[in-house]
């Protein structure tokens, strides 16, 4: 499958080399290649310049938001919550037309300090807002309760015995992630519903980040026991 990676941070990163190891063609979109490509020092997170990644992964293209979404049969938006919106409105209405959008973003507010919080909440979602903002998409949310190594390699933790949620109004769009979910490990799938369910989802993110807090390590994630 030809898939576009919208964002080049740690977790737009994780999941492109993961997705084209499994032998998926991958172009991952930023804003600007070419200012992408010439940093030279990390990111305010501490990441390694994306060149340094790319350096060793010549085989992904890199491309415009356009341009990657023009190219991907399904597009993957790895941006911060914040930018989602101002991201997929670059990758175009016409280039997300018909396609499986799979959100894995949190709409993360910064601006009142540490630790954020979300916004919309409660009675929105971000992936509600991609939804509404890209009617022809077919927008589905999942990955979003974990960090981006359990993203790809559940077993990492627990054998792998922790849940996924994914959220989605079509239920096509829904099978085809969860068997993208499938083949990257992941065994305990839970299908919330439609893409209001996202709310959920995102809300779980306050509790994750408290555990990660009194953890001490972004290596957990949550199962239902049922």
């Amino acid at each position: 499958m030809k898939i576009a990676i919208l964002g080049t941070g740690m977790v737009g990163r994780t999941l492109a080399g993961a997705l084209s190891r499994l032998g998926h063609e991958v172009v991952v979109g930023t804003r600007d290649p070419g200012e992408t490509l010439a940093r030279s020092g990390p990111d305010a997170m501490g990441t390694p310049p994306f060149s340094e990644w790319h350096a060793a992964n010549q085989r992904i293209a890199v491309g415009s938001f356009a341009d990657a979404a023009a190219a991907g049969e399904l597009v993957v938006n790895a941006t911060n919550g914040a930018g989602a919106l101002a991201a997929l409105s670059a990758a175009g209405s016409a280039n997300l037309s018909g396609k499986v959008v799979l959100d894995v973003s949190n709409p993360l507010d910064f601006s009142q300090g540490m630790p954020p919080v979300l916004n919309p909440v409660n009675t929105d979602s971000n992936a509600e807002r991609i939804q509404s903002s890209f009617p022809d998409a077919r927008v589905v949310k999942s990955l979003n309760t974990m960090n981006a190594a359990l993203m790809v390699d559940p077993g990492r933790v627990a054998g792998g015995d922790h849940s996924v949620f994914v959220s989605g109004d079509d239920a096509d769009a829904k099978t085809t992630v969860t068997e993208l979910l499938e083949a990257l490990g992941h065994r305990d799938i839970i299908d919330l519903g439609d893409i209001t369910t996202a709310r959920g989802a995102e809300m779980m993110l306050p509790v994750w980040l408290r555990l990660w807090s009194a953890l001490g390590t972004p290596d957990f994630n949550f199962k239902i026991v049922r």
